[in-house]
Formats: structure tokens, sequence, C-alpha cells
């Protein structure tokens, strides 16, 4: 498994290596939980340790959260931390296609969509841990 920090970080540089793309904090915190998500329906295991929260502005990875908090809504010129190399061909292909599905879009637009997913629903009043099995679950929906 994974540490949250090699997946910021493959995103990180993903979006830095594109023309004209940005990624904020938020925007980063909204694509790890659609890589955690979808890893977890897809390989029926997380690709990271970290534990995702249901925060006010939708879910957030709290150490890749303070890592980066600095940049406020800026854009993440460099990653700070992770290492990006040792993914497998499908866990690759699963980062390239979250990166092209979700990386378009902004990072309000990803917050308001992850606000009407159940998972951060049942958890966002109490701001609590998102539970693996409650991501799982609810991704399988959006991939059958």
């Amino acid at each position: 498994m994974f540490s949250a920090f090699d997946v910021a970080n493959y995103f990180i540089t993903q979006m830095n290596a594109e023309d004209d793309a940005i990624i904020s904090n938020m925007k980063l915190q909204k694509l790890l939980y659609y890589v955690q998500g979808f890893h977890l329906a897809i390989f029926d295991s997380p690709l990271f340790e970290e534990a995702i929260e249901a925060w006010a502005h939708g879910p957030v990875c709290p150490p890749v959260y303070r890592t980066y908090k600095s940049y406020g809504r800026s854009h993440i010129s460099e990653p700070k931390d992770g290492n990006p190399d040792g993914f497998s061909n499908s866990q690759k292909e699963l980062l390239e296609e979250v990166c092209e599905v979700f990386g378009q879009f902004d990072a309000s637009k990803l917050r308001h969509m992850s606000h009407s997913d159940p998972p951060w629903i049942n958890h966002e009043k109490s701001a609590s841990e998102i539970p693996h099995d409650e991501m799982k679950d609810f991704f399988k929906t959006r991939i059958n």
C-alpha cells in the first residue's frame, strides 16, 4: 500500500505537466478522495493508508491537507513529499483516468460534486473519518 503523499505527488506532477492546469489544495483533496474511492471499488483495497475525513468543504486527507495548507487557494507548483514511482500498471491507469476525468474541473466544482456523495453526507456533521466500506459501496455504483 502507498502513502497518500505518493498519490499526491503523482497528481501534482501530472497537473503541472499540463498547460494551464491548476491544482490547489482543495482540488488535490478531491482527487485523493476520488482515486481512493474508485480503487476501493475496483480492487477491493485502499490505494493509500491515510484516512479521508468529511470536512466542511468536502472529503479531506488531513496529513496531505496540512502539508499543502500554506498554498491556500493557490496553485501547488511542486510536490513536497512522496514518491510517484512504484504504482502497478492498473493503478497508473486508474490514476490517469481520475486525473483526466476529474482534473478538468476546478476545486469548487469538485467540492460541489463531492457534497452530493453519500460517503461525505453521512459523516459531514461529525467531521469524522469516511469508512472504506462506505466509499467502496458508493463508488461501485459509479462504475456499474
